[in-house]
């Protein structure tokens, strides 16, 4: 058994775990977290995609003991209360999803591209960094364009924090 501490999605937790354990299984079995989605357990799918430190990782190839001591977020840390984050607010506005289920590695991934991209995306970016998240429902149109809105909307809400501080 190994011991591992961290927070998730603002919350400190702890626990014991089996040194085999992934995170996607912790996330989902020990902490309840059923918005992280095991696809595939391979890595293919990208359905499993939290931030740990800030940046996108697909949870299936993380133990949970290798995630201790770090700050990890899943779908359910994005709003802020009943105020859903931009790149939620975009999928939801842009139809960008269908039945749902790699909608939360989608978003994670999104949020992670865009903060990646902070001058803006254009569609062969977004489409090219996509490929390690699998849709098997929407053939990506709609995915692509809430992401290319989210990340303008984000981009203006900066500008807009900015005009306001100076």
């Amino acid at each position: 058994m190994a011991s591992v501490s961290m927070t998730v999605n603002g919350r400190s937790v702890s626990g014991d775990v089996e040194g085999r354990v992934l995170l996607v299984h912790y996330l989902r079995e020990h902490l309840g977290l059923t918005g992280t989605h095991v696809g595939c357990d391979t890595s293919q799918c990208g359905a499993c995609v939290v931030h740990i430190d800030g940046i996108a990782v697909k949870s299936c190839t993380v133990l949970t003991a290798q995630a201790s001591g770090s700050d990890i977020v899943t779908i359910e840390g994005l709003a802020n209360g009943a105020d859903l984050h931009p790149v939620q607010a975009a999928f939801k506005e842009h139809h960008g999803l269908q039945c749902g289920f790699c909608t939360p590695g989608m978003i994670m991934a999104a949020v992670d591209m865009i903060r990646r991209h902070p001058g803006g995306l254009d569609e062969k970016t977004v489409r090219a960094e996509l490929e390690g998240n699998i849709c098997r429902c929407t053939g990506y149109h709609n995915i692509v364009k809430a992401i290319l809105a989210a990340s303008e909307a984000m981009a203006k809400g900066k500008a807009k924090a900015k005009k306001k501080a100076a």
